[in-house]
């Protein structure tokens, strides 16, 4: 199991910087836990249980607002962490998270991870740079939603869930990448037909899309170029 485990934490962005050493001690404190397409993983406002990492599956971490209407803050497949800040600050969840699909994530408890951290300095100094990541990341969305069209918004999230191969995995309701993306699923679906009419993506499945033209869709993205 423990192999198992350094294998995820291998193939996590936020973990690619640590030694070898502190690998392994992260290693030896995860645990694997399996949730249930739907299932609740964490509540907000609950206490934070650890830091997560995707190992197989896709997350959707939300927002509840007071109104009961919920926004998608990002949507962690393969690979990703969730609830990092949480987990460090040792505070209550901002958001909740539930399975998209069957899902299998590491979970490094809160009480160990920290305790890990306070007796490793350097491990705390390598994972500076994965949460610096992460805060890069909100920030992009932040732009998405208030600088860039619907397209610049879909051809950017394309291009950063895109697999070496420009393969990019889909929620099984897109209407979740629609809400992440502050799109109506009327205007994610038009706008899908309109990347794959201009030959900029193409449909494998109804779950996965190719990309073509990656440096057409950076340039919609990046508003170099006019959205179509």
């Amino acid at each position: 199991m423990s192999e198992q485990i350094e294998t995820v934490l291998n193939q996590c962005r936020m973990f690619k910087g640590i030694n070898e050493q502190s690998l392994k001690k992260m290693s030896g404190i995860g645990q694997m836990v399996s949730y249930r397409k739907g299932e609740t993983i964490f509540q907000q406002d609950q206490f934070c249980p650890g830091l997560f990492i995707v190992a197989s599956g896709m997350v959707r971490v939300y927002k509840l607002a007071p109104s009961g209407k919920e926004h998608i803050l990002h949507m962690p497949g393969p690979g990703d962490t969730f609830a990092e800040v949480a987990t460090i600050g040792q505070f209550v969840c901002p958001a909740g998270a539930a399975a998209l699909e069957p899902t299998t994530c590491v979970l490094l408890p809160v009480d160990l991870f920290n305790g890990a951290l306070d007796e490793d300095h350097r491990l705390c100094r390598e994972l500076l740079l994965g949460l610096s990541m992460r805060v890069r990341q909100f920030v992009g969305l932040l732009e998405d939603i208030v600088l860039r069209d619907a397209t610049g918004r879909l051809a950017a999230y394309l291009i950063d869930k895109a697999d070496d191969q420009g393969r990019v995995d889909m929620p099984s309701l897109k209407r979740y990448v629609a809400n992440h993306l502050n799109l109506t699923s009327e205007t994610l679906s038009r706008t899908l037909r309109r990347l794959t009419e201009a030959n900029l993506i193409k449909p494998i499945n109804h779950l996965c899309v190719q990309l073509q033209d990656r440096e057409a869709l950076l340039e919609i993205a990046e508003g170099i170029s006019i959205a179509l």
